[in-house]
């Protein structure tokens, strides 16, 4: 025998799948109707209002849901009441196990106002499972349509993601925009100029480890984003391989739009990645942090595999550039007598059925490339005018930066302040205070360190080797900047001839190659 009094809890939900229906099924109007209907039947008495706004009905996991659900079986509610079965969920799978097995193992009633249906009146009727099924239909049939529209968004160059990835924010003044945000663009460009000169992904992360910055993640979170990266741990707040890795290849910072790389191929299934070649690109939507040439040689190198470090642990000017010219091998670089020398990568892996142990030592092929792009240098004009155009630092506005950067430094003070007020009015303990006030800490020093970063960057000139260059009027030493930036490819063949093919178009007078003669090796 039912209870005359029930103790009732009004089920209120709403989100983006119900489309142009989301007047009528506003949680404003749902209320509204539920409050109407209990004035008019006095057995129901409300316990709470359950509101899940912008929470979709396709699965049950939404936090008025859940609590509903612990005062159901806490036995505080023993009757729901909602709009139509649509506010309840759409997932017909689950509505039937609500409906069918758990609502009256439990005992309670269940009413959908527009739908007629009331479990005090008897078994449901016999077209409630198709009513169901037709809502879990709809739920399919916006879904499919969202994800058309978003589609169309993407490949019209439009920004459909909640973050933007590190080094932009989004334009506030124009939706699906991107505008550059410059200290964590700054932080992208150097790790851009670090790898390219050489520098192992994991030590790019030492390095802004030790230096404090803070990695993408939680920079977003300094600035008051609610951001969660879910390849990350929870307890990793630092840089990684695994950042640096993705950061360089990002076409993002080339100034194309990549988006699309995940697909969720059913309603409620877990997205699964797309290959590289089906994701949606459009080029030249937003600034570009990265240069096509720096882009374009950085991708080279990691195609490369760049992996052989000098016997000093510094990367040589020539790892990733210099191959066997006979099996396509890359040198090998190993010390024998009277020096450094490259072997072929072949010959010391798999011996002389592969190839020939023809080798050139470091000392002589640096003259040699270093000799001929000192011609090609001689053949290029004015060279003080070159470097001024080509090399001077680009210079930015510093207020928009220091003004977001202090909008970050305001809202930690005033999180600061906050705790410090909870504790002294006891609400918060002591213990809790101190954690709190450590963790503010630690994100003003990262807010400072970016800024350093910053100003450090600014305040640097071109390097010592372009000095030397309009100083001198030629190259004393050969860097890996230089060579990265300068040759492609450089061949050595078992006769001793040496191919020098270059990343540019030499003057008209000089060779697109430089050839050394055949000769002992």
């Amino acid at each position: 025998m039912h209870p005359e009094i029930w103790n009732t809890a009004g089920y209120l939900r709403l989100s983006r799948e119900d489309g142009d229906k989301a007047e009528s099924d506003s949680i404003v109007n749902q209320r509204k109707l539920l409050t109407q209907y209990l004035e008019d039947h006095p057995e129901l008495r409300l316990v709470d209002f359950y509101q899940d706004d912008g929470c979709t009905g396709t699965n049950f996991d939404r936090p008025a849901f859940r609590r509903m659900e612990a005062d159901i079986q806490a036995g505080r509610v023993n009757c729901v009441l909602v709009k139509d079965l649509s506010r309840f969920g759409r997932d017909y799978i689950e509505m039937g196990r609500y409906l069918e097995r758990v609502f009256p193992a439990l005992e309670v009633r269940f009413i959908a106002i527009n739908d007629h249906v009331d479990s005090a009146r008897g078994a449901y009727d016999l077209l409630l499972p198709m009513k169901n099924i037709f809502n879990t239909q709809y739920a399919r049939d916006i879904s499919d349509k969202v994800r058309s529209a978003i589609l169309a968004k993407q490949r019209r160059g439009e920004f459909v993601g909640a973050f933007a990835c590190y080094g932009y924010r989004k334009d506030p003044d124009h939706r699906g925009r991107l505008v550059v945000d410059p200290p964590a663009a700054q932080v992208v460009r150097r790790i851009f100029d670090l790898f390219e000169s050489g520098t192992g992904k994991v030590r790019i992360a030492k390095c802004l480890n030790a230096e404090g910055i803070p990695c993408p993640s939680q920079y977003k979170q300094i600035l008051g984003e609610r951001y969660s990266n879910g390849r990350r741990l929870e307890s990793t707040t630092y840089w990684t391989y695994a950042t640096i890795h993705r950061i360089l290849q990002n076409r993002m910072y080339l100034g194309s739009m990549e988006q699309g790389r995940s697909v969720r191929p059913v309603l409620r299934g877990r997205a699964k990645k797309k290959p590289p070649e089906e994701w949606v690109v459009v080029e030249g939507t937003h600034e570009a942090i990265i240069g096509r040439p720096q882009w374009d040689r950085v991708q080279a190198l990691l195609n490369a595999r760049s992996r052989t470090p000098d016997l000093t642990g510094a990367i040589g000017p020539f790892a990733g550039l210099f191959r066997c010219g006979d099996c396509g091998r890359a040198m090998v670089k190993t010390r024998q007598s009277g020096g450094i020398f490259y072997v072929c990568g072949s010959y010391k892996r798999y011996g002389a059925s592969i190839c020939t142990g023809h080798r050139i030592s470091h000392a002589e092929l640096e003259e040699i490339v270093l000799e001929d792009l000192n011609q090609l240098i001689a053949a290029a004009g004015d060279l003080e005018t070159l470097v001024q155009a080509a090399g001077a630092p680009q210079r930015q506005d510093r207020q928009e930066e220091r003004r977001r950067l202090a909008e970050g430094q305001a809202r930690l003070y005033r999180l600061k302040k906050g705790a410090y007020e909870d504790y002294r009015e006891g609400l918060i303990q002591k213990e809790d205070y101190l954690r709190y006030r450590e963790d503010y800490d630690r994100q003003e020093d990262a807010l400072l360190a970016q800024l350093r970063l910053l100003e450090d960057v600014r305040q640097t000139g071109p390097g010592p080797w372009v000095e030397a260059l309009v100083r001198i009027g030629r190259l004393t030493t050969l860097d890996r900047t230089t060579a990265a930036e300068a040759v492609r490819e450089i061949q050595i063949f078992a006769d001793g001839r040496l191919e020098i093919h270059y990343a540019f178009s030499p003057p008209p007078d000089l060779p697109q190659q430089a050839e050394r003669p055949p000769g002992n090796a």
